[in-house]
Parts: structure tokens; C-alpha cells; sequence
């Protein structure tokens, strides 16, 4: 397990901070170009939702400098990190030994 200490952003915020802000777009005028609510958006650029696999496709569709992996890459590692913390019941598993015949 990975000993970062400070945490991955939230892929909302770097939606916002590297795509939004520097094009001067709103959540509305994104909202209609990937064909999503306006709600939807907002959601994931406050942190309070997860970028989907379907969600993905839509940005790397909008955003043709990324891909659908480096969306979903963004939303693992910043789920990992904060699970790892927040729960600890996975550091009780015990490593399973495969003896090859």
C-alpha cells in the first residue's frame, strides 16, 4: 500500500481547476455539451459524486487531451487513498499462500 500522506484530489476539482476555470465554462454550458444535468456536475465538482465509467467516456469525449482511463485512474486512487483510512478491517487479512503443484 501506497504511504502517501496527503490526500488525491477529487477529480471534480481538477475537472474544475484544469479544464473549466482556464475555459471560462460554467457547470450549465458543460452540463448540456455532455448531455447530462446541470446537478450531475455539480455533484462531482463538490466532491459529493463519483466519476462513473459512463461519465468517463463523456469527458474524455469533451476533454480530447485525456481518456476515459486517466478520469477513472483520477476516481480510484482518490477512493483508495480515503478508504485505507477510513476503514481498517482490511489490514486483518491474512495473505493467501499458493503452493504450485
Amino acid at each position: 500500500m501506497n504511504k502517501r500522506t496527503r490526500p488525491p484530489s477529487h477529480p471534480g476539482r481538477i475537472l474544475k481547476e484544469l479544464y473549466l476555470m482556464p475555459l471560462g465554462m460554467t457547470n450549465t454550458k458543460l452540463a448540456e455539451t455532455l448531455g447530462v444535468s446541470r446537478k450531475a456536475i455539480s455533484q462531482i465538482i463538490n466532491g459529493r459524486k463519483s466519476i462513473t465509467p459512463e461519465m468517463a467516456l463523456r469527458f474524455s469525449r469533451a476533454f480530447s487531451n485525456t481518456t476515459p482511463e486517466s478520469w477513472l485512474n483520477l476516481q480510484r486512487n482518490y477512493d483508495l487513498w480515503h478508504t485505507a483510512r477510513e476503514t481498517h478491517s482490511w489490514e486483518n487479512v491474512q495473505p493467501i499462500s499458493l503452493a504450485l503443484a
